[in-house]
């Protein structure tokens, strides 16, 4: 897993800036650190990969799992209204189904893309993984998609949405994060605080010795107000990524700092 590292490392070199800024200037770290700590997350990144391949496989049992919140999934599933999760690219989201399983969390799972990856994802999938119980909501520009995710909240299913990436042209908002103001999609947070469905904010992270930690935490929804459950998303992320800075896997310029300069 080392070796494509240092080709990363010199040939994505826009991507390691995003990363050196996020050390650098973000969380403080000395120059050094900052360069261990980008190799850190691409191998991270890489373990991530390998592992969103071999959990599917048939390696699950050579992982081990743990659930902090689950209660609170559980409580959504109960309603019988289906429920949000909000996440972001940090840690392995991907694998939550699997955590599902775990505790025999009898759902479907509907997670929400723009188009632009669905191709890519499909087909990634598609080679290793077979996922009846996954399926696909692609954002598009005549809002389609909105009745697609009422039609899944409905069946008690649960719809994945990242809180933390949006396409250019992509109405959005700002959240200070890690002490600078970032944009954000505004269209997770507008969808979930509209609806009135129980909303949690999901990570799943990995830890050392192939251990998931899986982070469920519920949030209190302030009717049509998209800023303040952004506010919320944001501090919770903060929170996270400095529990584990180097599963930090947003390779650009996130505080758009750098192409301003």
């Amino acid at each position: 897993m080392h070796l494509p590292i240092p080709y990363f490392c010199l040939f994505s070199r826009s991507n390691v800036k995003g990363l050196r800024y996020y050390f650098r200037k973000r969380l403080h770290y000395s120059w050094l650190k900052s360069s261990v700590s980008i190799y850190k997350t691409y191998y991270n990144f890489g373990q991530t990969l390998v592992d969103k391949i071999a959990i599917p496989i048939g390696n699950k049992d050579k992982y081990t799992y743990e659930f902090d919140g689950e209660e609170h999934i559980t409580e959504m599933l109960a309603l019988g209204e289906g429920g949000i999760l909000i996440s972001a690219h940090v840690g392995n989201f991907e694998l939550a189904q699997y955590f599902f399983k775990q505790r025999n969390f009898d759902t479907a799972i509907s997670i929400v893309i723009t188009d632009q990856d669905h191709e890519d994802i499909k087909e990634y999938l598609g080679q290793f993984t077979k996922r009846e119980h996954v399926n696909f909501i692609i954002v598009k520009e005549d809002l389609s998609h909105i009745f697609e995710i009422n039609a899944a909240l409905a069946q008690n299913r649960i719809v994945c949405i990242s809180g933390d990436r949006f396409l250019n042209k992509a109405k959005t908002l700002e959240a200070k994060l890690l002490g600078k103001k970032a944009k954000f999609p505004i269209g997770p947070f507008q969808i979930a605080t509209r609806l009135q469905v129980p909303v949690l904010f999901v990570y799943v992270m990995r830890e050392p010795k192939r251990h998931y930690h899986l982070y469920a935490r519920k949030v209190k929804i302030e009717q049509r107000d998209a800023q303040d459950l952004l506010n919320k998303f944001a501090d919770h992320l903060e929170r996270v990524v400095k529990k584990y800075p180097l599963q930090w896997f947003n390779f650009y310029d996130f505080w758009g700092e750098l192409n301003s300069k």
